[in-house]
């Protein structure tokens, strides 16, 4: 879900100001994007608009050094991806509807769960990432989250 937040195109003020988090991290700012990203949670909490709370907790859950804090972030962003409605994500200016966020959302928690040993719930958000991965485009972002799906998918066959 992260690659589509990015940019301008953002028609929901907050939206925009977690993709400026998002560029922040990607450019190697992690510090700053966990301070920002702290700042934001700050106004939106966790009973606040639902698709603030999981792009927000996604992006958070991407810039926790601690596993431990990144699956609390990451069952926040399932969480509230649970109560968006594709009518809410499209008033905001999100390119994709809100099934596209399943598969970034359950590889992120497989992966996590993974490298925290919990090999049967990691392969449980494998399953359900593939799953919904018919909800992604063909495109780069598409791509790039199937592919993170095959190469978790290949850790997991290992151990």
């Amino acid at each position: 879900m992260s690659a589509r937040i990015e940019g301008n195109q953002m028609t929901d003020p907050m939206m925009a100001e977690i993709g400026r988090g998002i560029e922040l991290s990607q450019s190697g700012e992690r510090e700053a994007a966990r301070r920002l990203f702290s700042g934001l949670w700050g106004v939106i909490g966790a009973t606040g608009d639902a698709l603030h709370r999981c792009a927000l907790a996604h992006s958070m859950a991407d810039v926790q050094d601690d596993p431990h804090e990144e699956l609390v972030w990451d069952l926040r962003a399932l969480e509230a991806a649970d109560l968006v409605t594709d009518e809410r994500v499209q008033q905001a200016g999100v390119a994709s509807p809100v099934a596209g966020f399943y598969p970034s959302l359950h590889l992120n928690l497989g992966d996590v769960y993974r490298r925290l040993g919990d090999l049967d719930r990691a392969r449980d958000h494998l399953a359900r990432g593939r799953a919904a991965v018919g909800e992604l485009g063909d495109d780069g972002y598409g791509q790039m989250i199937k592919g993170g799906l095959d190469r978790l998918a290949d850790r997991l066959s290992t151990t």
